[in-house]
């Protein structure tokens, strides 16, 4: 039954990292983001626990304001999270159950104006701090998430969040979570295919893979996520060469494509599709997409106009909806216009993610993706993969391991505890450092699913904490 827990305090620390190589999603090019991790404290009765959550501050992700500086979105980030913090303050004062919590902090900090430019960044807020109270209502029932969910100490109820899910029977539909997944390797616009094709000054030398080519003998991927968006005829050269290139090395991964927000309309994306497919070899990688992600502007994603050449498109594959994504609206929307599928954020929060999941299947034909770039340790990534497992996900998109150095950004110590707290998740790496590990393409990450919690075992995981409410 649903645990009564009040929160005592919030506190936030930020912490600098940088990439060791830099990724492009959209008009972005990214070498450097802080990591915001949050930290509550929650009472139930006479106990309390602590709970934990972080996110990288991405710039031009949540929302798409080229004026703004890198600087400056992160610090608007950091205040949605801050007015979130506060919200769920003043809201679990009193004790209750915290999904009842989320819906009216939610409902508080991004509105009723579906379209707002801001209000994935003011989601992303309240998804942090929902996120580090899942943890601590976890640990005060002293189960990890998996159970502490099925056993409903969480109040969940899909029906507030879509009528039609009233009655609806979640906890019997609710896979039974798999501690394996595949990892969806993102292939960025800037990535080099081959290594012979890197010049000498693109060379980092630091015992890691940093051509497709060489991820996929180190790591064994079997799925490939391309970032397209560049421009039809230079999408269509980099599809052709993609196809190319595992063909040459006899290699049919599995496929998606993520439009990265930059077509105009459904029309342009069609002429792409339409142009790869007339070549052999085109027409081989396109029979492997499984799915299209978010090709136009969240600005433009429900403008039936624009999608009047929909059925072109999913002719190939079907759409996904992300960054359009901005509250639990938005999916049934998308639906309306010929979507199938929306994707699994944390950042976009939790609880959200399972009441698409219903949706998902009140129908037949819908389906939700694990999806996220720039996801590291410790915290991000195995919440991320927790939720990707409960959801009964195949695979995700992995890659921050690729562009960050394993576990660098969290100094010596903090690193090597996570190694052995989660041993099956991490190792070592090249240099004496512990990085991510991916054999087969597959990680392995029982440890965080079991765990006690929100998938980890460790406590303090920052330093420099700011409260910020309580």
């Amino acid at each position: 039954m649903p645990l009564p827990l009040s929160l005592t305090e919030v506190a936030f620390a930020r912490t600098p990292c940088r990439t060791r190589l830099p990724f492009r999603f959209g008009a972005v090019t990214v070498t450097s983001a802080d990591l915001l991790t949050c930290r509550v404290r929650c009472a139930a009765g006479a106990d309390t626990a602590s709970g934990y959550a972080a996110d990288l501050l991405v710039p031009r992700w949540f929302r798409k304001d080229t004026d703004a500086t890198p600087q400056q979105d992160a610090d608007e980030l950091l205040q949605c999270a801050r007015s979130a913090a506060e919200t769920f303050a003043a809201r679990l004062r009193a004790p209750d159950a915290l999904f009842a919590a989320w819906r009216d902090v939610f409902a508080s900090c991004t509105g009723d104006a579906p379209d707002a430019p801001d209000r994935l960044a003011r989601g992303f807020g309240v998804a942090l701090v929902e996120r580090a109270l899942l943890d601590a209502a976890s640990r005060l029932a002293c189960l990890p998430f998996a159970t502490a969910l099925r056993e409903d100490v969480f109040g969940f109820r899909p029906g507030e969040v879509h009528g039609e899910l009233a009655g609806w029977d979640w906890r019997a539909a609710l896979p039974t979570p798999s501690p394996r997944l595949l990892v969806r390797h993102t292939v960025g616009m800037l990535d080099v295919l081959r290594t012979g094709d890197l010049a000498p000054g693109q060379r980092l030398d630091d015992g890691l893979p940093q051509t497709l080519e060489q991820d996929l003998a180190v790591y064994g991927h079997r799925w490939l996520k391309v970032k397209i968006g560049a421009g039809p005829e230079r999408d269509r050269a980099r599809l052709l060469d993609l196809a190319a290139f595992l063909g040459e090395r006899d290699l049919a991964p599995g496929i998606t494509l993520d439009g990265n927000e930059q077509y105009p309309d459904t029309a342009q994306l069609a002429e792409l599709l339409e142009a790869v497919a007339a070549e052999p070899r085109g027409r081989e990688l396109l029979a492997r997409v499984a799915w299209i992600e978010q090709p136009l502007a969240r600005a433009f994603t429900f403008d039936r106009v624009r999608h009047a050449d929909v059925a072109r498109v999913t002719k190939f594959a079907p759409l996904i909806l992300d960054e359009a994504d901005s509250g639990p609206d938005s999916f049934r929307r998308a639906l309306d216009l010929g979507y199938r599928g929306v994707s699994v954020k944390n950042c976009k929060g939790v609880f959200r993610a399972l009441a698409n999941f219903g949706l998902c299947r009140a129908a037949p034909g819908r389906f939700q993706s694990s999806e996220d770039l720039t996801n590291i340790g410790v915290l991000p990534l195995q919440q991320d993969l927790v939720t990707a497992a409960v959801l009964g996900l195949p695979h995700s998109e992995r890659n921050g391991h690729h562009y960050f150095r394993g576990l660098d950004h969290l100094g010596p110590d903090a690193a090597a505890a996570a190694a052995r707290d989660h041993a099956d998740l991490y190792g070592p790496i090249a240099g004496g450092d512990f990085g991510l590990r991916i054999t087969g393409g597959e990680v392995s990450f029982a440890s965080a699913l079991s765990a006690v919690g929100y998938g980890h075992a460790g406590g303090e995981i920052a330093a420099a904490w700011s409260p910020v409410a309580g």
